[in-house]
């Protein structure tokens, strides 16, 4: 009988969806001045990403240098990611990194590799909205909005940055060139403004809005 109970109890439970931050927001096609274009923008929402922040107590007294994950060193220069076929990791300040990845186990491997008596660790994964833009004209709609440098000797593909874009507090990570593309994480609950804003600026560029259902890349 109890069992029985429990069955009935179950089948009754509502079923929790994970609704990813732009669910409301994206929605596909083509928009702005993109007719008789060649070169359009790309748009997508990135998701299913696994990501950490990873930062280290100031009295701990572990070398980075020495420190490892999949082989990577923590890049200790500002602005600096790496990455392999794996996970990409973000210099986000000092003695601060992102690990960003799509493997199923980053959280076990991240837990095995760094202590918690020397590092803070916080899966910020469900926090965050990501957006990937790509095209020629990507870094001409970044600067509608970000004070950030993006002059080519300046910031480079494996280059990283905290910025702010039409007043929102961004993260942008320039993932590679030819055509320019970039990862944008924003606090998922200014994601839907954050949206807005960049495609916006996207319009007189021509925008393809899309879903990237078989990502080619783990990040």
């Amino acid at each position: 009988m109890l069992i029985q109970m429990e069955k009935e109890l179950d089948l009754n439970m509502p079923v929790i969806e994970n609704i990813s931050p732009l669910h409301f927001d994206h929605k596909l096609g083509f928009f702005g001045d993109y007719e008789n274009k060649d070169d359009i923008l790309k748009l997508s929402e990135v998701k299913e990403l696994s990501i950490f922040q990873i930062a280290k107590f100031k009295k701990s007294s572990v070398d980075i240098n020495e420190v490892s994950f999949n082989n990577l060193k923590l890049p200790t220069k500002s602005l600096t990611v790496i990455s392999d076929n794996i996970a990409r990791i973000l210099w986000v300040g000092p003695d601060t990194w992102l690990i960003v990845s799509r493997d199923k186990n980053l959280n076990k491997n991240i837990h095995n590799i760094f202590n918690d008596n020397d590092f803070a660790i916080t899966d910020i994964s469900h926090s965050r909205a990501v957006i990937e833009i790509s095209g020629s004209k990507s870094k001409e709609v970044l600067k509608k909005g970000s004070p950030l440098n993006f002059n080519d000797d300046m910031f480079k593909p494996n280059n990283c940055a905290n910025t702010t874009y039409n007043g929102i507090n961004i993260i942008i990570d320039f993932i590679s060139e030819k055509p320019d593309c970039f990862n944008l994480y924003a606090l998922r609950s200014f994601g839907g403004s954050f949206y807005h804003s960049i495609t916006d600026s996207c319009l007189e560029y021509g925008l393809s809005l899309i879903h990237i259902s078989e990502p080619t890349r783990p990040y």
